[in-house]
C-alpha cells in the first residue's frame, strides 16, 4: 500500500489555507445526521468532541476514567508553546516551525510541523477566551518562559499545572455540549476492538469497566485520542491507566504503526526509590530555566551537596553546550545525565541521580520570586522526597515520558483505515524523533479544536456512507473475538501476576530500548520479548470473573498488547541504523558523543503493517522531503 500523506500541492506557508479553502463542506442541517465516536477525553479528545458538537455533529465520547477531568493531560506541568512574540525577542511562526523541526532531528513532515506553528497563536486566544488562568506580567500581558531547545521565551503557563487548566477549559466546552444533548458521555469504557465494514471504520466494541458488559457502538467515523504508549516501560511519568490497547487493536485491523522506537525520556523526574514503585513523578522542564544541573567532578563522591565546593562541581550541560546550557532539548539532557551516572558520578543513595540546583537563582531572585514561579513543583518534590529544594538541590533522573511514535496519519489526520482519525499523542505526526517541551499540549489542542473539524467534514462529504447498525455481522464477529480473548486470559490459571510480567517487560525495554540502544542488545531483546510473551500466555494468573469489575483482567489485556508492541519497538530501532533525537544507537555517534544521523538512508517515516500472530510485520516507508529547511547537523553548542 502506497503511503500518500495528501499534502496540498502548494508552497508550505499556504498549505493549510489551501486545504481549508478547497475542502468539501457539509451543511449545518446535514451534520446532525452523522454520528462520530471519540475515544479518549484528554486535551485532544475533549477539544475534538466539543468542537465537532459545536459544529452540529452527534458525538459519543468514551472515557476510560470515571470523569474526563482525570485524563492524563491533567498531569502536564510546564506550559504550551505559541509564537505570539510577547517577549519581543525575535520569535515568529517560522522560528517556532524551525525549532520544532530541528528539535525532532528532521524526522517529521514539514507540512504538519508548519501547520502546528501556524495554529499555535489561535490556541492561546481560544484558551484565554475559555478562562484558562495563564500567568501574567504586572502589566496584565500573558507571561512567557523558555523551554529546552529554543533561544526565545514562547511558553505560556499556569504555574506548574498548565495541563490541568487547559483540560478544564476543554472539559467545560465539552460538558456544555453534553448538557445541550449533542454529546453522549460514556465514562469507564475501554475500547477493545475497532469495527471495520467495507474497509471503513464504522464502530467500536467497548467494555463497561464497572459491570464487565461488552457494548457495541456504530458511527460514521472514529476518532482515536488515547495518548501514548510510555507505560510499556512500566515505570514512566504516565498515569497508570494510560495504555496502547485502543491503538494496538486498530493496528491489528489495518492501521499502520509509525516510528514506534521514538520514545522520549524526560530529564527531570524524581528518581526511583524502590523495586516496587509503580510510576515516576515528573518535575517540569521549566525548572531548567533557573535550576543548574551538576554532578561531582570526582568518581564516587557521595558527600552532601553543600560540602562539595564550586571548584569540584561539573555543570556538565553548561560546559558542553554553552549556547543553550541547561536548556538543551530533552534527549540531550537525558542522555548526558545517563553518561554522568554511568561514569560513577551520580548522586544519592543509588547513584542514579544528578543535582538540579537553585542556589544561584535563589540568591539572584529571592525565595518569593522562585516560589511564585515554581512553588507547587517544589511542594510536590518535598512531599515525595522529604527534602526541601529551597535548602538543598533536587535529585533528578530521566524517566520515560512521551512517545513520538504512534499510528500513521496523513495531513488530514486519517490513518490507513479510512474513517479512522488519530489525534494528539496517539498519532506519530508532528514531533519527529524528539519532542520539544511544551509542544504536546499544543498538538493535542490544535488537532482537536482546529484540524479535525475541517478534515472530518471533508471525509464525510466525499463519499456516501450507508447506514449501519450494531446488528451488522461485523459487530458480532468483533464482539465474539473480544469475548473469546477475555476468557482466554482468565482460563490460563497459572501462578504469576500481571504486574510481575509488566515489571519484567519494562525492565527489558528500559535496558535495551531505553536512552540508548545497540544492535547486539536489540537482537537479544527481541528474542527475550518473544519468550516473555509465550510465558505470559502459559503462566498468567487472573482471579475473578469476566462479567464484573475486574482490574486484573483489564491490566492483563493491556500488558498483552504491550508485550507485542515492545517487540515492534525493538524491530523498529534495529532497522534504523542511525542516531537521531531520542533514538540513540551507540554504534552511530560523532567523536564528541553526539547523535549521528544518516539522511541518505533514513530520512523516512517507518510505518509498520501488521501481518498476523507470530508473523514479522512489513515495513513501509514515507520519504520525508525537506524543501523549506535544509537538512543540517543538529547542534546546540
Amino acid at each position: 500500500m502506497a503511503l500518500d500523506a495528501r499534502i496540498p500541492n502548494c508552497p508550505l506557508v499556504d498549505q493549510w489555507t489551501h486545504f481549508q479553502e478547497h475542502r468539501q463542506l457539509i451543511s449545518p442541517a446535514n451534520k446532525r445526521q452523522y454520528q462520530i465516536l471519540v475515544v479518549g477525553t484528554g486535551l485532544a479528545g475533549a477539544s475534538a468532541a466539543a468542537s465537532l458538537a459545536e459544529q452540529g455533529y452527534q458525538v459519543k465520547s468514551f472515557c476510560i476514567q470515571d470523569s474526563p477531568r482525570r485524563a492524563h493531560s491533567i498531569a502536564a506541568q510546564g506550559g504550551i508553546n505559541a509564537a505570539k512574540n510577547y517577549a519581543n525577542d525575535g520569535d515568529s511562526v517560522w522560528r517556532l516551525f524551525y525549532d520544532t523541526l530541528k528539535g525532532g532531528d528532521y524526522r517529521s513532515r514539514e507540512a504538519n510541523t508548519y501547520r502546528l506553528a501556524q495554529l499555535s497563536n489561535h490556541l492561546i486566544d481560544q484558551c484565554v477566551a475559555q478562562g484558562v488562568p495563564f500567568a501574567r506580567e504586572y502589566s496584565g500581558m500573558l507571561a512567557n518562559r523558555s523551554f529546552g531547545g529554543v533561544q526565545v521565551s514562547r511558553t505560556f503557563y499556569a504555574r506548574g499545572q498548565t495541563g490541568q487548566q487547559l483540560l478544564l477549559g476543554a472539559y467545560g466546552a465539552m460538558m456544555r455540549m453534553v448538557e445541550a444533548g449533542r454529546i453522549q458521555l460514556l465514562p469507564c469504557r475501554e475500547m477493545l476492538d475497532l469495527v471495520v465494514i467495507e474497509g471503513r471504520a464504522r464502530g467500536l466494541i467497548v467494555r463497561n469497566l464497572w459491570t464487565g458488559e461488552l457494548e457495541r457502538h456504530s458511527g460514521d467515523a472514529v476518532l482515536l485520542c488515547t495518548g501514548g504508549y510510555g507505560n510499556a516501560f512500566y515505570l514512566s511519568t504516565n498515569g497508570r491507566n494510560s495504555n496502547v490497547s485502543a491503538a494496538w487493536r486498530c493496528h491489528k485491523k489495518g492501521a499502520y504503526f509509525a516510528n514506534p522506537c521514538y520514545v522520549q525520556v524526560h530529564p527531570t523526574c524524581i528518581p526511583a526509590s524502590g523495586d516496587y514503585q509503580s510510576k515516576r513523578t515528573l518535575m517540569s522542564e521549566s525548572l531548567r530555566n533557573d535550576g543548574r544541573m551538576w554532578v561531582p567532578k570526582g568518581v564516587g563522591d557521595r558527600r552532601p551537596p553543600q560540602d562539595i565546593p564550586e571548584a569540584e562541581r561539573d555543570y556538565y550541560l553548561e560546559r558542553k553546550y554553552p549556547r543553550f546550557g541547561n536548556l538543551v532539548p530533552r534527549d540531550l539532557a537525558s542522555r548526558n545525565a545517563k553518561v554522568m551516572t554511568d561514569e560513577g558520578r551520580g548522586v544519592g543513595e543509588t547513584g542514579l541521580a544528578v543535582y538540579l540546583d537553585f542556589a544561584e537563582a535563589l540568591a539572584r531572585l529571592g525565595k518569593p520570586e522562585i516560589a511564585r514561579r515554581y512553588g507547587n513543583l517544589f511542594e510536590i518534590y518535598e512531599q515525595i522526597t522529604g527534602e526541601d529544594p529551597y535548602q538543598q538541590p533536587m535529585r533528578i533522573y530521566p524517566a520515560v515520558h512521551y512517545t513520538m511514535g504512534g499510528l500513521w496519519v496523513d495531513y488530514h489526520l486519517m490513518s490507513t483505515i479510512p474513517g479512522l482519525f488519530v489525534l494528539g499523542e496517539a498519532n506519530f505526526s508532528d514531533h519527529g524523533a524528539n519532542r520539544l517541551g511544551a509542544s504536546a499540549l499544543m498538538q493535542g489542542l490544535a488537532d482537536g479544536y482546529f484540524i479535525i473539524g475541517a478534515s472530518l467534514g471533508n471525509y464525510l462529504a466525499a463519499q456516501p456512507l450507508p447506514a449501519v447498525t450494531v446488528d451488522h455481522s461485523a459487530f458480532e464477529e468483533a464482539e465474539n473475538f473480544v469475548q473469546s480473548r477475555l476468557h482466554q486470559l482468565l482460563n490460563i490459571q497459572g501462578d504469576r501476576t500481571v504486574m510481575e510480567f509488566h515489571r519484567d517487560l519494562g525492565q527489558l525495554l528500559w535496558d535495551f530500548v531505553g536512552i540508548s540502544r545497540d544492535r547486539t542488545g536489540l537482537e537479544s531483546v527481541i528474542t527475550q520479548l518473544q519468550e516473555l510473551r509465550q510465558t505470559f500466555w502459559q503462566t498468567l494468573k487472573i482471579p475473578g470473573e469476566v462479567n464484573t469489575c475486574n482490574k486484573n483482567l483489564e491490566w492483563a489485556g493491556r500488558v498483552a498488547d504491550f508485550l507485542e508492541l515492545g517487540e515492534l519497538m525493538a524491530r523498529d530501532a534495529l532497522q534504523r541504523n542511525e542516531s537521531c533525537g531520542s533514538h540513540f544507537r551507540a554504534e552511530y555517534q560523532t567523536a564528541e558523543g553526539e547523535a549521528q544521523r544518516d539522511d541518505q538512508h533514513f530520512a523516512f517515516v517507518a510505518a509498520w503493517e501488521y501481518q498476523g500472530p507470530d508473523q514479522p510485520p512489513i515495513l513501509h516507508k514515507e520519504d520525508l522531503v525537506f524543501e523549506a529547511v535544509p537538512l543540517s547537523q543538529r547542534s546546540y553548542q
